[in-house]
């Protein structure tokens, strides 16, 4: 156990409740948490603490002020996996997956046969027998919800207008695609991040170089950042409107 915080240190109180007890306090210099509240007296459950030494005493304090008002780190330690471990996650997830994407580019899409016939003023073919449109085809025949928001620049770029297109493939397979203008976006003060939410307990952070390449995935499982993600997730979702919708809009604006 570290030693107790140096009192000439400011100190900055996480309280449960106005002036309340118990609290949590943090060491803005030395960063250590200092706690006060209730003494535990109970000599039965002091006997059941295995590491208390001489001169320290156990605080009791309820579950939910550590959960919800201890400090949280500013900084954590990035969980990376491969593009192939990334995939799996789609065969995993139980309940929902839904990513936010912002980026103007994919150059995997660009690699596409369906990118050359679109560039071409096609009508994209499009394969659902592929292993992902299989999976996600099972995981929302089953029941699981899988969407995206994808946002949109004014005017759109040919990446954007791709996947306006591709959205049929999308729903095809059971997905919610939406769209939001970018515009739209900075006023919500979504991130610029692209990101898949699984279950509502892990976030994918997807990684990309500068020509647009998806190189990495970072894992976030920290509950504070999930509940961010999430935040975004419900926000994007509620201002975003049904692709169809949007595409319909954006070719009478355009007229």
């Amino acid at each position: 156990m570290q030693g107790p915080a140096h009192d000439a240190s400011p100190r900055r109180p996480w309280q449960a409740g106005e002036g309340g007890c118990p609290s949590v306090h943090e060491d803005v210099d030395s960063g250590e948490i200092i706690v006060h509240g209730p003494s535990l007296s109970d000599p039965e459950d002091i006997a059941q603490l295995r590491h208390l030494s001489e001169g320290e005493v156990a605080i009791v304090v309820p579950r939910e002020l550590i959960v919800d008002w201890g400090p949280k780190d500013v900084t954590r330690d990035a969980s990376i996996i491969d593009l192939d471990a990334f995939g799996q996650l789609f065969e995993r997830f139980e309940h929902t997956a839904w990513r936010l994407e912002t980026r103007r580019r994919y150059a995997s899409d660009e690699a596409t046969d369906t990118w050359a016939q679109f560039v071409q003023g096609e009508a994209p073919t499009w394969d659902l027998r592929t292993p992902w449109s299989v999976t996600i085809r099972e995981k929302t025949a089953g029941g699981a919800r899988v969407g995206r928001v994808r946002l949109v620049d004014d005017p759109a770029t040919q990446g954007q207008r791709y996947l306006l297109a591709y959205a049929e493939k999308n729903t095809a397979l059971g997905e919610d695609i939406r769209n939001l203008s970018r515009a739209e976006a900075d006023r919500l003060r979504l991130p610029a991040e692209d990101f898949w939410i699984f279950d509502s307990r892990l976030v994918a952070l997807l990684n990309f170089t500068d020509d647009d390449e998806l190189v990495d995935v970072e894992l976030i499982t920290e509950p504070a950042e999930v509940i961010r993600y999430a935040m975004v997730r419900d926000a994007a979702i509620h201002h975003a409107v049904p692709y169809e919708e949007f595409a319909a809009d954006m070719s009478t604006r355009e007229q």
